[in-house]
């Protein structure tokens, strides 16, 4: 059995689980950060639709959470974990041929995506399997810090190969997935999730202690704070490369993984100790601060910018998933797998929203107007948010 965790300390399955989380991560984003510029420049494809390619798979990678929640469900959360992965090592195997061939491309791309969906809400809760809730952002903030380490390091690791030999980079790659699925393989079982699987098919739909009385829904917040956040993401290079230097933009990402590796468990306990409202002030407040100091420009301006962006991503992503999981009665998995689902839907309203407002701005010779709209809507949408649920809750309240 995965057994109940420690305070403090990491039983055997977790830290193999943390390890692998960054090795995953560490392999994929030494592949998909670089997948624009192999489909565009390599195979001929052209930047429409490599944009399109790009935009279906990120959603499949969202969305899919979902199904990998009931997955999870049906079969467990260690064998939906192994089909993840061996999903994931057959897309990046597909890539070696693949780089002949825009069709067998853009399929291993597609079964990569699945595979991370179906990977994600397995791996969150077989973490937080038989956990205190108390350990629970000690956890979840570690995994954070292992997801983001990978990040840190894929791209520059696969720099010198990605466009001279990719079959070579992929390759690897592979051989990378295939270890990392043959150790979850030695897994032992996760303790049976209970009757509670089939119960709470909405976000917050348990209705929870008396703490969560603020009637805020996490699947919404989750939505918001993608949605903020993702301008940052998708963005920022358009705007600091020309303003300073592809190097100065390379090294404030990563930094901000960096940031993130560090901070998130040294704030965890704090973070959980915050009311969601408080929460919900400290990072949508960071964020706006962020965006707003970004917009004076300059080195020191996008750097604070970045840092007040990673203290906004560190509080609200790890509280929303704390919120999502306290407040719903169903199986951890298929809340991990709808809070996915938000995040995908933030991050596509965001693509949605952003093109048209950036090219808006540098139409009216301002691109810093972009960083000042992302900053209103980041003070303004949370506080319309709060105030639709306290209203609907008042509803409720007085319908019952």
């Amino acid at each position: 059995m995965a057994g109940k965790s420690r305070v403090g300390r990491f039983t055997g399955p977790q830290a193999f689980l943390l390890a692998a989380s960054f090795l995953i991560t560490l392999g994929s984003f030494a592949v998909l950060p670089y997948m624009s510029v192999l489909l565009h420049q390599r195979l001929e494809l052209g930047l429409g639709t490599v944009g399109l390619v790009l935009a279906v798979a990120s959603l499949v990678q969202f969305s899919g959470g979902v199904a990998g929640g009931a997955l999870a469900a049906r079969i467990g959360l260690r064998a939906t974990m192994l089909t993840a992965l061996t999903v994931r090592t057959a897309g990046f195997a597909a890539f070696v041929p693949g780089m002949t061939s825009p069709l067998l491309a853009v399929g291993a791309l597609f079964l990569v995506s699945c595979g991370a969906a179906l990977y994600l809400p397995a791996n969150k809760a077989y973490l937080v399997e038989g956990a205190d809730e108390t350990d629970q952002p000690r956890l979840l903030s570690a995994s954070g810090s292992a997801f983001n380490a990978g990040i840190a390091l894929g791209p520059p690791a696969a720099a010198p190969f990605v466009l001279g030999s990719p079959s070579v980079l992929f390759s690897c790659v592979t051989v990378l997935f295939a270890l990392v699925g043959i150790g979850h393989a030695l897994l032992p079982p996760a303790e049976a999730v209970g009757a509670a699987d089939g119960v709470g098919d909405g976000p917050g739909d348990a209705a929870g202690p008396a703490r969560h009385s603020d009637g805020l829904p996490p699947f919404a917040v989750t939505v918001l704070s993608v949605y903020v956040f993702m301008f940052f993401q998708h963005y920022l290079a358009l705007y600091a490369v020309p303003r300073t230097s592809a190097a100065f933009y390379a090294a404030v990402l990563t930094g901000y993984a960096c940031l993130i590796v560090i901070t998130q468990p040294l704030l965890a306990r704090w973070i959980a100790a915050l009311t969601y409202l408080d929460a919900m002030k400290v990072g949508f407040g960071s964020m706006a601060a962020g965006t707003a100091v970004i917009a004076h420009g300059g080195y020191a301006g996008i750097g604070a910018g970045a840092a007040l962006m990673c203290l906004g991503e560190v509080v609200l992503f790890l509280k929303n998933d704390l919120e999502a999981l306290a407040r719903s009665s169903a199986a951890p998995a298929r809340v991990f797998g709808r809070q996915r689902l938000a995040a995908g839907l933030g991050a596509f309203a965001s693509g949605a929203v952003g093109g048209q407002l950036y090219s808006g701005a540098e139409t009216m010779g301002s691109a810093r107007a972009f960083w000042l709209a992302v900053c209103l809507q980041g003070l303004v949408l949370p506080v319309l948010l709060t105030t639709v649920a306290r209203r609907h809750r008042r509803r409720v309240v007085h319908a019952t």
